[in-house]
Formats: C-alpha cells, structure tokens, sequence
C-alpha cells in the first residue's frame, strides 16, 4: 500500500493531523496507522481512578473543535468522547487503519520515498508514503518508567504501575501508598481516597501543586449570551493569556512567584500542617511541570484525614509496606508506583536513509518538528508549560503549508539543511523534571538561533509556524528524480 502521507498515531496529533490534511491537502491520499487497537491515545490507554486532564480543555481541546461541556478540568473518558466525536464528525474514522504498529522506516533517496516496515497484529508488512508524520505521542506506551525497589518481591500486596492499571483492582477499605508527586500522582492520591482506608503520597521531594476551579466560570456566563465557538475562542485565548504570562513572571521572578505559590497552599492546608517540608520544591516555579488539582480535591483529602503526605526515601520493601531511610515504617496493601514514563525519540521508530541508521540526538531540531538532514519526515511534541494541543494545531498546519509549498515548486523532497553558525549543544527540553532528564541523550538537540530553537512559547510559535513564510535560508525543497 502506498500514500502520500502516512500519519502515526491516533491520539490527540493524529487526530488533528488528519483533519488539516483533510481540510488543507483535499488531494494528498493519507492513512493514520495506529500501533493499538483504538483511538485516543493517552486517553484510551490509562484506566486510573480519577484520571483526567492537567490543564484546562479550552486549550487541550482542537482549536476547530470546541469543547461544550461544563467541566473545564475534565475526566478521561470525557476527553476520549470529545476524540471519537471529533473523528466522527469530520469523517476520519475511515482513514484510521488499528494494529498497526510501524517498526522501522527508511529514507530511499533515490525514489524520494519512505519504506516502512509494519507489525500488523504480529505479522510484518510494508507500505510507502511521501511524507512521514509522527503523531505517537512523547512517551513509550510498552514501557513505564519503574523502578527496581529493594526487596520489592518480598511484598505481599499488589504493586502496580497506572499505566498498566487493572481495572478490576479493588482500593476500598485498603491502605495504599502513592509512590511520587508527579501529576499522576496527585491525580490518584484523592480519587482513591474516596473509597480507600487511608492513602499515602510517599514523595522524595516536593512539585509545585496549584488548585484550580474544575470549572471556568466565564465559559459558564458567556455560553449564556454568545455562541458556543465564539465563547470557546475567547476563553481559549483568555486561558492561553494567562498561561503565557505566569510563565514568563515566573522565569523572570522566581523567587517572589514561588513564594505566592507556597502562600496559597499554606491559605490551603492551615498553619498547622508542614507545608515547608511537603510542598516547597527545591526548584525554581516550572522548571518542572506544575501539578494543577481541580476544586482543592487534593488539599481536602488530606484536610480531611484521608490522605497524608511522607516526604522521605525508600530503604526497601518489606511484606506489608515499605521502610523509610528515615526508619519509619508504611503499612499497604496496595503500592502504586506513579514514577513516571519514559519518553521516546521519533516514536521507537529505527529510523534510516538509504539504510543508514538515524540517531535523533546527532540532530537539531528544524522549528522543534523536524530534523536537519531528514527529508519528508516530522514529529509532533507538545508544550511541557502548557496544553499539548496547542502546538500539535501548529505543527499540523506547518505541515500541510509545507505539503503544498511542496507541490507548487514541484519538489518531491525537503530537507533543513543544518546552518553551522547555529550549532550549539543545548537540550531540546529546557526542563529538569526526571522524566526529561532521563531521556535528553535519545533527544534532538536545539541551536542557538531560529529556526533551530524550540520555542516553550506559544505566541511565539505562531509567528514562525503559522505566519511566517515556509520558505527560508535554511529549508531546501529538491527533485532527487532529475
């Protein structure tokens, strides 16, 4: 099978790539190959108590796709919803092909086409595109981050990971322990505080943990008296706004913008509790990702005695807990070790031209979607200070601009050419959060200079994505056929 564009993934970037190639690239064939054997990915794929979004669905939602119901923090299987009626609704359903995991792919310059190598439900097939475009998210869907605790099968409960939850997994009346104090982390703690005996979030060290309305009170009163997509544009951009700018005061005034951040939890959780051991990071505001819980709920479960906080360090599982390097002892039933994911480069995909091996952390990154040296190929990658689908919108549109320059120049081929002056080894992520640091070595690096920065800023990025001309010094469009 061959099309013009083959798409990889059918989560939240597959999804908009399809609808921006459909609506921008009418005459371009594409299919959307999906490793799983349903759409959404993220989404579909976690099954943990309380899962939904960490941050507002005015964003997270498609920028052509409003989002219309009452909950601006929402819960996964209404996130999956919002996906398979937007599927549904612009009539991609049929464009994506399940089981579908692509393995490998090669660059063939000489018919300026990619050979892929799919595992179709445990066979291996072929296929060939034009134009690959990685939609498969940023993290291994096989493979969580775990670690190996000492003495960890001397427990006697059940330790498990949320990405690999089981659903028929029963926390009521049960002590658990939380192991983390990530986003999954204080996602769990209150929702299986609900039915648990007693919940604990065991942390090494404190996040940034910020309590926000479940929902958007302006989206309520404006749906009142205006149409849906326009109250959807305004909150968007009210959102989008608001975002940008606590970013940028909390780089440029770490320290007072930290201390407001502890204010409000201490205004939270009373004078009594530890608030300096338990939620003041070491770090500086969004040098990691903030952790944001909807209405307090994290705060209320711990006012309310159903949760705790340990700040301290595993010595090693015994039978029925775990002891602390502190000497203190947790009792569980069930351990939940929210540690995290491991993110992957170029989707696992073993990358090559001409049968050459492509190592993505020799290469910069082109606008934060491409990669110097590589034709007919990018990636979608989300913000880490704000709304994953913000830039997977851009990318998807950047990428059709860049089909249709394509066609207009009459070039089968196009490839940033890697401009010496902007050499510069700086990370392709600018965060210290554990999960980046672990994978930097498998990452794209970044240059010093546009169009090889990879901008954290949104309104930046519409500039050089959306608005600026495709066509620059460093971009070349090429027929290797003539």
């Amino acid at each position: 099978m061959h099309k013009d564009i083959v798409v990889v993934g059918a989560g939240i970037s597959g999804i908009a790539a399809g609808y921006n190639l459909q609506k921008s690239c009418p005459n371009k064939s594409f299919a959307i190959l999906e490793g799983r054997e349903a759409l959404g990915g993220t989404w579909d794929l976690f099954k943990y108590p309380g899962i939904r979004s960490d941050s507002d669905m005015h964003t997270l939602g498609f920028r052509f796709k409003p989002w219309v119901h009452k909950k601006s923090i929402a819960d996964g299987p209404s996130i999956l919803e919002y996906l398979n009626e937007t599927v549904d609704e612009y009539n991609l359903r049929e464009k994506i092909i399940y089981n579908q995991k692509v393995i490998a792919s090669n660059w063939v310059s000489e018919k300026s086409i990619w050979e892929l190598s799919v595992e179709d439900n445990g066979q291996k097939t072929t296929m060939t595109c034009n134009f690959l475009f990685l939609c498969g998210g940023y993290y291994s869907y096989d493979k969580p981050f775990m670690p190996e605790f000492p003495n960890q099968d001397d427990f006697n409960g059940t330790l498990i990971h949320p990405q690999f939850w089981d659903e028929s997994l029963d926390c009521s009346n049960k002590r658990v322990v939380v192991i983390g104090s990530g986003a999954t982390a204080v996602t769990l703690v209150p929702a299986i505080a609900e039915t648990a005996k007693h919940v604990t979030m065991l942390q090494r060290s404190p996040s940034y943990v910020v309590s926000a309305p479940g929902e958007d009170s302006w989206s309520l009163a404006l749906n009142k008296i205006l149409p849906i997509k326009i109250t959807y544009f305004l909150i968007r951009w009210k959102n989008i706004l608001r975002t940008s700018l606590g970013f940028f005061l909390a780089r440029k005034y770490p320290v007072k913008v930290k201390e407001k951040l502890i204010d409000l939890v201490k205004e939270e959780l009373g004078a009594e509790f530890d608030v300096e051991k338990h939620f003041t990071p070491s770090y500086k505001p969004w040098d990691q990702r903030m952790c944001l819980v909807p209405d307090s709920d994290l705060f209320n479960a711990i006012k309310d005695n159903r949760a705790s906080v340990v700040t301290d360090t595993i010595d090693c599982f015994t039978h029925n807990g775990i002891t602390l390097n502190s000497g203190e002892s947790l009792e569980a039933d069930i351990i939940v070790s929210a540690t995290g994911i491991e993110l992957n480069a170029l989707n696992d995909i073993n990358v090559s031209i001409d049968g050459e091996k492509v190592e993505a952390n020799n290469k910069l990154s082109y606008k934060g979607m491409m990669l110097s040296g590589v034709p007919n190929l990018a990636f979608s990658f989300g913000y880490v200070n704000a709304s994953w689908t913000l830039r997977a919108d851009l990318t998807c549109e950047y990428v059709c601009r860049l089909l249709n320059q394509m066609d207009k120049q009459g070039a089968s081929a196009c490839v940033p050419e890697e401009d010496p002056n902007a050499l510069v080894d700086d990370d392709y992520i600018d965060f210290t959060s554990g999960y980046v640091q672990r994978a930097l070595d498998r990452m794209p690096k970044q240059g010093k200079k546009s169009p090889w920065r990879n901008y954290q800023n949104y309104l930046k990025d519409i500039f050089y994505v959306r608005l600026f001309s495709i066509k620059d010094s460093t971009l070349r469009f090429y027929n290797p056929k003539n």
